[in-house]
């Protein structure tokens, strides 16, 4: 089988790692790819937006299947695209992927459907959403409504950050478009539990949970980013909340885009807080996650292929989904100064036999350089939490390129609660 998987960071880079083990797979060519992806795909110069290039592509190497990762594509309708043209797809249609591409549209959803949430208020006056801050409590949470790379939330711990929030999204569009509408709403606390699950718009498979650190430095401060390192299985996410997530959240999900007439395909990702009065929806993303995936695909036993491939016929429910009873951490190593101002094109020298997925590198001159502000995710699994962490942080050490900027604590809360 000839692939296609679009997008160019260390999630893409994780995906084509796992579709590697099928045999079945004859070439994976990567959209546009990275210099490090390069080690394990075909890169072809084709933005991940570039939606017709993409359909061109497809159809003239005579592609087999079609992996969509980032969110933007799935927003803008690669699937539909793709599909129109025969070509067999991983991903939400354009109609599903609604579910991440508007807050808005996903908090009205979980409203209407009964799924817990924090509560909230839609905004597409300014001073509307001004004057609704000023009796709201503190902190509040501001949300551009549209896609901003993982940046589009602001947690406000006084009114005048909440203000600021909001001018900045509607008046100065420091999201573009995306913010336009604004979400204002509650402010949540408990910790926090990704859950990656597979579905076929009938059967829901949730993956290995997982606890994402999106603060660029130590002890959960400084700026939020699109990640800097996870952990799998997430110690706080038991059986017992599994079960009422499946049903109070998973399932009712899954039924509510059914009647929407908007049927979810593909990877659906629940963002959840365990709140005192139980599990409630942070957020939705239509994708795998990232960095979580370079924790959750690890410890998949099962081949990623045939669950897609499952997916795609509407058969999850005969797929073999099995994940290892064993733990992964990933350290994502990135440029000083992220997410704001960082310089770029240092050569990396890194160990070739450890499963380090590569973010945002390019080749020049035959060599990897850094080309972004998250560039690596080191990966190590073991038996134990703290292996996994000791591991990773063991393997980081080997790993080199010139202002290269690392949080130290990844994996140490949910440590903590372990020891609970």
């Amino acid at each position: 089988m000839k692939i296609i998987v679009v997008g160019g960071g260390g999630r893409e880079h994780a995906i084509i790692k796992k579709l590697k083990e099928n045999k079945q797979v004859e070439e994976i060519f990567a959209l546009p790819g990275n210099g490090g992806i390069a080690a394990d795909a075909t890169c072809v110069d084709i933005g991940a937006k570039d939606i017709p290039a993409i359909v061109d592509f497809a159809v003239k190497a005579g592609i087999d299947f079609a992996v969509v990762a980032p969110d933007d594509p799935l927003v803008l309708g690669a699937v539909d695209a793709l599909q129109a043209k025969g070509i067999k797809t991983f991903g939400p249609n354009k109609k599903a992927a609604i579910i991440e591409g508007s807050k808005a549209f996903s908090k009205d959803l979980m409203k209407k459907y009964n799924i817990p949430t924090a509560s909230y208020e839609t905004f597409t006056d300014m001073e509307a959403a001004l004057s609704y801050i000023e009796n709201c409590p503190i902190p509040v949470v501001v949300k551009a409504d549209g896609l901003a790379l993982g940046k589009g939330v602001i947690i406000a711990e006084t009114k005048e950050q909440a203000r600021q929030a909001v001018r900045d999204m509607m008046e100065d569009k420091v999201f573009g478009e995306s913010g336009s509408k604004v979400v204002i709403e509650e402010f949540l606390t408990g910790p926090e539990v990704s859950v990656l699950s597979f579905t076929d718009g009938k059967t829901v498979i949730p993956m290995v949970s997982s606890m994402d650190h999106k603060r660029a430095l130590d002890g959960d401060k400084g700026l939020n980013t699109g990640g800097m390192g996870t952990i799998a299985p997430n110690p706080y996410y038991t059986d017992e909340i599994a079960k009422v997530c499946m049903d109070t959240i998973f399932k009712p999900t899954i039924e509510a885009m059914n009647k929407e007439g908007r049927t979810f395909t593909g990877c659906l990702y629940f963002g959840l807080m365990i709140t005192e009065k139980g599990p409630k929806v942070i957020e939705y993303n239509c994708r795998f996650g990232d960095p979580e995936t370079q924790v959750v695909l690890p410890l998949l036993e099962s081949d990623l292929l045939d669950i897609m491939l499952k997916i795609y016929h509407g058969k999850l429910d005969e797929a073999e989904v099995k994940f290892a009873d064993k733990n992964a951490c990933c350290v994502v190593m990135a440029s000083e100064g992220y997410p704001q101002k960082y310089e770029t094109g240092f050569e990396i020298t890194m160990p070739a036999d450890k499963n380090i997925y590569v973010a945002g590198a390019k080749l020049k001159d035959g060599k990897l350089v850094t080309g972004g502000g998250r560039v690596l995710g080191v990966t190590e699994t073991a038996d134990t939490l703290k292996g996994a962490i000791d591991a990773a942080y063991e393997t980081v050490k080997s790993v080199n390129f010139e202002n290269a900027y690392f949080r130290t604590d990844i994996g140490q809360r949910a440590l903590m609660a372990e020891r609970k």
